[in-house]
């Protein structure tokens, strides 16, 4: 979660009191058999999906331990390694950003995302892909583009592209509807997806033809999954993003995208590209493009305390 709003409208300074006094408090103590019971306790209360993903999803860790059975099983997932990409950010130089993608490339990641604005985005496609014919590349705008910048993305039509991901307002369906009926490469929607209901609106209207689930973003495992659910009942592909997670959320997401119709790689690359050291005992770290799903009960990692204790500049002791 950001430190400010500036992914959605959530941050970490307006979480933590309403988890410490209004989420949190609601669900010690009482008698939950399934995730569908935090999903109902908390279902009062507007938005805040990524606050209310937290104790939803720290919930499905525990009901997997307490079964003794890795969370991807209870989600409904059946690998053992899930196929990832690498999102790389805005280069000082095209030079600079075909030796990124060349690195990556030689570390067996499958997917190359690219992040780009207006100004550096058709002119470095074109020099990356005349580069890099063969590689599977996506690029992520991050919301930077309007109507008027219609030419500009049917432009990057010509390079092959596996996605566009979210071009337009991070808030928005009917424009990127109008803009996917005239490009040929797939809009894929990230911010725009809060829920299931949205993915069936945007499916309807012809929106995107890929879908992002970042758990965090949708309120948790239980979203996430009827998300994915309906996408694969239409057939539209989906894959996990990222937000920079520790250990412990990228596990989460790990587990997450052993479901069938995670089909395309997703950014849940090696920890070591992030994290000097992480929060967790166990190495997070893709090989040839797959990232191993952490074995054992839940999550299947163990944070380091005595790290996480070293790290700590808050802490706070809640009781029902």
């Amino acid at each position: 979660m950001e430190t400010l709003p500036l992914y959605r409208e959530e941050f970490v300074a307006g979480a933590v009191p309403l988890l410490k006094d209004v989420f949190i408090p609601r669900i010690l103590r009482q008698d939950l058999s399934d995730p569908g019971d935090v999903t109902n306790r908390l279902a009062a209360f507007r938005g805040n999906r990524m606050a209310k993903s937290m104790v939803e999803m720290a919930f499905w860790d525990l009901l997997a331990k307490s079964q003794n059975r890795p969370l991807c099983q209870l989600l409904g997932g059946d690998r053992d390694q899930i196929p990832v990409g690498v999102s790389l950010g805005i280069q000082k130089s095209f030079s600079e950003t075909r030796d990124q993608i060349q690195k990556h490339l030689d570390q067996g990641y499958q997917r190359v995302k690219l992040k780009i604005k207006p100004g550096w985005d058709v002119d470095l496609i074109r020099d990356v892909r005349g580069a890099f014919p063969n590689a599977v590349l996506t690029v992520d705008a991050n919301s930077c583009y309007t109507l008027e910048d219609l030419p500009v993305l049917q432009e990057l039509d010509r390079y092959g592209l596996d996605y566009i991901e979210q071009p337009l307002a991070y808030d928005d369906l009917i424009d990127h509807s109008k803009i996917q009926a005239r490009l040929n490469t797939p809009i894929c929607l990230d911010e725009s997806i809060l829920s299931a209901e949205d993915v069936r609106k945007a499916l309807e209207i012809g929106a995107g033809r890929v879908i992002n689930i970042k758990v965090g973003r949708v309120g948790g495992h239980l979203e996430a999954i009827r998300i994915h659910d309906l996408a694969h009942s239409k057939g539209v592909p989906v894959w996990c993003g990222g937000m920079l997670e520790s250990g412990i959320g990228r596990a989460h997401n790990i587990h997450l995208a052993t479901l069938a119709n995670f089909s395309k790689p997703g950014d849940t690359s090696s920890s070591s590209r992030y994290w000097h050291r992480d929060i967790i005992l166990e190495s997070l770290e893709a090989s040839q493009g797959w990232m191993p799903v952490p074995k054992g009960p839940g999550i299947g990692v163990h944070v380091d305390w005595e790290f996480l204790k070293s790290s700590t500049v808050y802490r706070e002791l809640i009781r029902p």
